[in-house]
């Protein structure tokens, strides 16, 4: 009886496998392996050439990458003309989610590392300001893109530079920023297909750089090193918005929206019952794109705490999304320190509600977050902990090379945490009292987690404005003197 898993298995093999059995040369004195389509790697199918019309040769591989999913490898080539395409799409389910990749190529061993970029996937290099739109799927690595980056844009560089100097140099600029990072002078024969060659000093000095892969369909990877607690490499995931969907063709266009995507109640992980209010609309402009986007603010109750005022805003139009909470009730006359030990993968799962004025800290790794960061967030620990990851990859991992690795090896230790591949400590400090931290015994004590409340000192009340803050007699001028306000109070 035939293994149904193994069967699956053979039938998608890790394209490592297949690499190595097609390049192994073949025994001596073995007998010649049989040709039979069902035990070929490769499939080889005639299809027609959309350049000449002639008849050309398709070659389909079934094969699945590690850590990602099965997909079909396409290549087509005609003889007569020698136009020649590769492709990839996935072989599996659309997944429910968007997925962002992102990976910091700090040396030159980081351009080796693979990727799938699928035909609805949108990669961006940030210090280039250079953005590849969704096209056909590719499976490539960073230097593969990089070079197929620079080809494309080559090749229209002559036109340019006489129809439109500006836009010649711009682009240039970015060609000749690539070539710096993977390319040495260029080969007589390949100067005008664009095409470069590798620099050959491998230990010479590379300019940092950031690649991100944005798919709404998921179906695209960017490889790590090691495991997924590769500091350079971090990976996120989204819910799609209404048009990404109609895009991808999962819903239909003309179908009214449900009333429950537009709860921000819902996409920021929910709140009190019974007393929460009804959801208020603001009309306003999206502060990416400029398009119309209305701002959605609730008022929720979260139960043991107080009263919140949640704020959304989701833009259909280029999915730009930022949830933020304001405290709803009075300033708190004490601030409050909330301790958390977090030993398990369960702790993950607590919500959090850290307001503005609140400062966060893991003294197991020397991290400290300044209040003010990150603004205010009601969200659930693994989310804050993945938001203050990604905040501090991608605005000061450039920055990280004259350092010596001690940033990549604190990504590594807040890599760790995430993980909970050890016990730690989350201190929220917030002098106004507005952070909250689910206690998962409520209403009995949680024995993992210690509240503290302590007066807050003349310096936070100065840094919170309070001090200059008039709760009696504001209905007078608060630049007149007291004299005077008495004198115009006084009757005539």
């Amino acid at each position: 009886m035939v293994d149904k898993t193994e069967t699956k298995h053979n039938f998608f093999p890790e394209i490592g496998k297949v690499v190595d059995d097609t390049a192994k040369p073949p025994e001596v004195g073995a007998v010649q392996a049989t040709t039979d389509d069902d035990e070929r790697p490769m499939q080889e199918i005639e299809s027609l050439c959309m350049k000449c019309y002639q008849q050309g040769i398709t070659r389909l591989l079934l094969t699945s990458i590690p850590f990602f999913r099965e997909v079909i490898v396409m290549s087509f080539r005609c003889e007569h003309c020698g136009f020649q395409n590769n492709e990839i799409q996935s072989a599996g389910t659309i997944r429910p989610e968007g997925t962002v990749y992102t990976v910091r190529i700090l040396a030159r061993e980081d351009l080796n590392r693979q990727i799938v970029k699928s035909e609805t996937c949108i990669v961006t290099i940030p210090e280039f300001e250079l953005t590849i739109p969704p096209h056909r799927g590719q499976l490539t690595t960073v230097e593969g893109l990089l070079c197929d980056v620079v080809t494309d844009l080559s090749t229209d560089q002559p036109l340019r530079r006489i129809e439109n100097e500006a836009a010649y140099n711009k682009i240039q600029q970015i060609i000749d920023g690539i070539r710096e990072i993977i390319a040495s002078d260029e080969d007589e024969n390949e100067e005008s297909t664009g095409r470069v060659q590798r620099a050959a000093d491998k230990d010479a000095p590379m300019k940092p750089f950031t690649v991100t892969l944005d798919d709404p369909a998921g179906d695209s990877f960017l490889e790590f090193i090691g495991s997924m607690a590769d500091p350079k490499w971090n990976m996120r995931t989204y819910h799609r918005t209404r048009q990404q969907n109609i895009e991808l063709g999962l819903i239909n266009p003309d179908a009214e929206p449900e009333p429950d995507t537009q709860n921000p109640d819902e996409q920021l992980g929910g709140g009190g019952e019974g007393e929460n209010e009804e959801i208020y609309i603001f009309p306003g402009v999206c502060s990416s794109c400029g398009h119309k986007s209305d701002t959605l603010v609730k008022k929720v109750n979260i139960p043991y705490f107080k009263d919140i005022l949640i704020m959304s805003v989701n833009c259909d139009k280029c999915g730009y999304r930022d949830n933020e909470v304001k405290s709803g009730s009075a300033i708190s006359p004490l601030g409050k320190k909330i301790i958390l030990k977090v030993e398990d993968k369960e702790d993950l799962s607590r919500d959090v509600l850290k307001s503005e004025s609140c400062g966060l800290s893991i003294p197991e790794i020397d991290l400290v977050l300044q209040r003010g960061t990150l603004g205010g967030r009601f969200t659930t620990l693994e989310g804050i902990l993945d938001q203050v990851y990604e905040e501090l990859s991608v605005k000061v991992f450039n920055d990280a090379k004259s350092d010596d690795g001690a940033f990549e090896k604190f990504l590594a230790k807040l890599k760790a945490v995430k993980a909970v591949e050890h016990p730690f400590t989350l201190i929220l400090d917030d002098p106004l009292a507005n952070s909250y931290l689910q206690n998962l015994y409520a209403p009995d004590p949680d024995p993992n987690m210690t509240i503290e409340e302590y007066e807050r000192t003349w310096e936070h009340n100065e840094e919170l404005g309070l001090n200059d803050m008039v709760v009696e007699g504001y209905e007078g001028d608060p630049n007149l003197n007291k004299e005077e306000q008495k004198q115009e109070a006084a009757p005539s």
